[in-house]
């Protein structure tokens, strides 16, 4: 009897129900969905399809593209606070490489993209051989690759002109009533997707950010898988670059300057543990949208630009302490 009654006093009911790991799953979601209620009751343009279109387009030219890289980086315990300046690299690049050298736009996208890689490179590289701690590699790499853009511009925006013509039609350019930098971020969410869920890596780089030790003791090469992660990162922050050049008609080494907290925040906001170990593509979509809805619910409410950013350091303090209370920050 005893035995019995101790059973079924720990025995967890089955019609309980865990509230915490529906806020992890579900608060992402949920905060997007509010935001939007929010500004829509706030501005009557907001659901305008302009406005929206506004919206996609500035997020998938600021955080939305290279949080797929930063997810992956995070999913492995790491940071990466260079792909600001990689980001800024990468539109004065295309400027140099179109403009002033005179390549073609298939080759100096090439270039572009492999000048990014080559940073996640040289990050990952020191990051996952040499043991350094990725915040301080980063932050290197961070100062490096400004410092680049800026010898590279001689401190001055490359304007794009005449031979940058195909590139100033895709930042403006639309496919089926569609920014064509919106479908280019929907793609690399797809394909980032695919590759966490759906393949090896994938599932490596989640099993190194829980238990490194475990995934070297099991056989795999993990400084590889590392390594690939930053470089990934890079290569984003690339693209990241080649839109911005493309919509504003110029590199310049002044683009994405922040840019990095921005995309720390909307990874962090999709439910991502900085821990590693934990995070998922489309919360990382939806924390991109609801940092990009949140920016233009300031602009519409006319919010200073000074103001915004204190107002985001702000948003990214309650994300931390939701993951905190769920638990995603306790091992």
């Amino acid at each position: 009897m005893t035995q019995t009654l101790d059973t079924e006093t720990t025995t967890p009911s089955k019609s309980s129900v865990d509230y915490r790991a529906i806020i992890q799953r579900f608060g992402t979601l949920a905060i997007f969905l509010v935001l939007v209620a929010v500004a829509t009751w706030w501005s009557d343009s907001f659901l305008s399809r302009g406005n929206i279109l506004n919206v996609l387009r500035q997020v998938a030219s600021t955080a939305g593209i290279m949080a797929v890289g930063m997810l992956f980086v995070i999913l492995t315990r790491g940071i990466d606070l260079s792909v600001g300046s990689v980001m800024a690299l990468g539109s004065v690049l295309t400027g140099y490489f179109c403009a002033t050298l005179g390549y073609g736009t298939a080759t100096t996208i090439f270039l572009v993209l492999l000048c990014g890689a080559v940073c996640g490179l040289v990050t990952g590289g020191f990051i996952a051989y040499m043991r350094l701690p990725s915040f301080v590699m980063s932050l290197a790499m961070m100062a490096i690759a400004r410092g680049f853009s800026l010898i590279i511009s001689e401190g001055r925006p490359i304007t794009l002109g005449d031979a940058g013509a195909s590139f100033s039609s895709f930042g403006s350019g639309f496919i089926m009533g569609i920014p064509q930098p919106v479908i280019l971020m929907f793609a690399v969410y797809i394909v980032g997707g695919i590759v966490l869920n759906f393949t090896r890596f994938g599932r490596v780089i989640t099993a190194i950010g829980s238990n490194e030790e475990a995934v070297r003791l099991s056989g795999i090469a993990v400084p590889r898988y590392i390594l690939s992660v930053y470089v990934i990162s890079g290569l984003l922050a690339g693209i990241a670059g080649v839109i911005a050049a493309s919509r504003t008609g110029v590199g310049s080494a002044q683009v994405g300057i922040g840019a990095e907290l921005n995309v720390i925040a909307a990874v962090v906001i999709g439910g991502a543990s900085l821990m590693g170990g934990k995070g998922g593509v489309i919360n990382t979509l939806l924390g991109a949208l609801v940092m990009g809805i949140i920016t233009n619910i300031m602009n519409l409410a006319g919010v200073p630009g000074y103001h915004q950013q204190v107002y985001m350091g702000g948003i990214i303090v309650i994300a931390m302490l939701l993951q905190y209370s769920t638990g995603s920050l306790k091992r």
